[in-house]
């Protein structure tokens, strides 16, 4: 469902957006981007930016706030039944599945936020760096090589997109 409340939703023609999806209000998907099943993108408070080739996985929610835009990073995977409020999440970074991004949090690019982490509000976590626990902890900085593993997952979603694109047009 689209709707528009607070503005607006605006999706590029060659982004996916699932038709169990929600996106409300101030919401820009770009290109290549992804919003798979059941996911709710509420930009009805502030905006939310996903970015080229980023993904926001099934049953995610994402919601902006007073001030507290959300800006989602290219090629940035955002993990099943994840949370993100009011954040800013950087390039090429995965929040795993069920974690927890709180509000005027930054994620640095090629982070790997752990499944069910929880990111608390205003922590700034530098970029390449490897995060888990309740609360979030960074445990080390990630090997140039684990920085990659994003990028593939990314790369996963883009080619998946397409082909429900595609399957779509049939």
């Amino acid at each position: 469902m689209i709707l528009d409340y607070f503005g607006k939703p605006e999706i590029s023609k060659t982004a996916f957006v699932a038709e169990t999806a929600v996106l409300i209000g101030n919401v820009h998907v770009e290109d290549e981007a992804s919003v798979w099943y059941g996911a709710v993108l509420r930009g009805d408070k502030g905006k939310i930016a996903v970015a080229r080739k980023a993904n926001v996985q099934d049953n995610s929610v994402v919601h902006s706030g007073p001030g507290e835009d959300v800006f989602i990073g290219e090629g940035t995977t955002i993990g099943h039944g994840a949370i993100i409020h009011g954040c800013t999440i950087g390039k090429y970074a995965l929040i795993g599945m069920g974690a927890i991004v709180l509000s005027k949090a930054e994620i640095g690019d090629h982070c790997i936020i752990g499944a069910g982490a929880v990111v608390k509000e205003g922590d700034k976590i530098p970029a390449g760096s490897l995060v888990v626990g309740v609360p979030a902890k960074v445990v080390k900085q990630l090997s140039p090589e684990q920085m990659k593993y994003p990028e593939g997952n990314c790369e996963e979603y883009v080619e998946l997109s397409r082909k429900y694109l595609e399957a779509m047009r049939r």
